[in-house]
């Protein structure tokens, strides 16, 4: 019997004991799921940082410790992590921050916004470019940012990726390192965020490079509240550097009543809505690292400690 602690919140148990079980059983695996086991007895652990667990040094069985969220850095960092981590890539989750990701780009790119807002009994036609002719940039060439600039590409976008490292993707231009980002950011009419939250990838969006965007530029931030400098953005906002931006993440959540993004004319908040986990598909995603792991098959989604995701 594989003992798995569920150490994801009590909330989080009442929505996934019944998917998780599904999952497993449609897997033929011999499961004991509690949130009780004791350290020294578990095999596994599904964690979010909701856990009450902080020191994982006692769990000397355990084989893996797997994330039912995407983000890992506030466990990535923690010493007594020392059993691999896998991260959770959810087709649930990926298929909702496409679907999101396309539609603010296609408001942008239809001008939606400007069109209610012009509703005054003129008739005042504006016809937009056509979407081979209208170039966007993804920062971010992981699991999400792939699927977004694919799904983009598909419908004619002039797509260009960003990423730390070099990637070849059919149909993207693709950049990378630091000369990489300023090529992609100053060919960019439209600014999707979907990097990882690490030291290196904190403010990408500052002063600088906000001003390597074309005048006018509009930008979506559904990765990470840290990829940008607040203060930087409102001023490029103020300026008419950035014509709008969409934002879905912030460094403090939920975003205070009185920050100044809910009364800024050019910007749109949504609260944290772009990708969430959905339990059916990531229960069959962790089942499956289960399965592989006791298969003896390497884990899928595993993090790079050093590198932070």
């Amino acid at each position: 019997m594989i003992k798995v602690l569920f150490a994801a919140g009590d909330e989080n148990w009442q929505t996934y004991e019944a998917p998780l079980t599904k999952a497993f059983e449609d897997r033929s695996l011999s499961i004991d799921l509690s949130t009780a086991h004791p350290a020294e007895d578990s095999d596994y652990i599904i964690y979010a940082p909701v856990s009450d667990l902080k020191d994982f040094s006692p769990f000397t069985k355990c084989k893996a410790v797997l994330s039912l969220w995407a983000g890992v850095e506030k466990i990535v960092g923690n010493l007594s992590l020392t059993q691999p981590l896998c991260r959770m890539v959810d087709p649930g989750l990926t298929q909702g921050m496409v679907e999101w990701v396309t539609g603010h780009c296609m408001r942008y790119h239809l001008g939606i916004d400007e069109a209610l807002a012009s509703q005054n009994g003129q008739w005042t036609p504006k016809t937009p470019p056509l979407a081979q002719d209208r170039k966007i940039t993804i920062l971010g060439l992981g699991e999400l940012g792939t699927a977004c600039a694919t799904t983009l590409a598909g419908l004619g976008f002039a797509m260009t990726g960003w990423s730390r490292r070099k990637k070849s993707i059919a149909g993207i231009t693709c950049q990378f390192g630091e000369e990489g980002l300023t090529a992609a950011l100053e060919s960019a009419e439209i600014v999707v965020l979907l990097l990882p939250n690490t030291p290196s990838t904190e403010n990408t969006l500052n002063a600088e490079t906000l001003a390597h965007l074309p005048k006018g530029a509009r930008i979506i931030n559904p990765g990470r509240g840290t990829l940008i400098d607040d203060a930087a953005l409102i001023a490029a906002l103020d300026h008419d550097q950035i014509a709008h931006a969409t934002l879905d993440v912030f460094r403090i959540e939920p975003l205070p009543a009185n920050d100044p993004y809910w009364s800024h004319p050019k910007v749109t908040v949504t609260p944290h809505i772009a990708a969430e986990t959905r339990p059916s598909s990531a229960s069959e995603v962790i089942a499956e690292n289960i399965a592989r792991c006791e298969s003896g098959q390497s884990l899928l989604h595993q993090v790079d400690k050093a590198a932070g995701y």
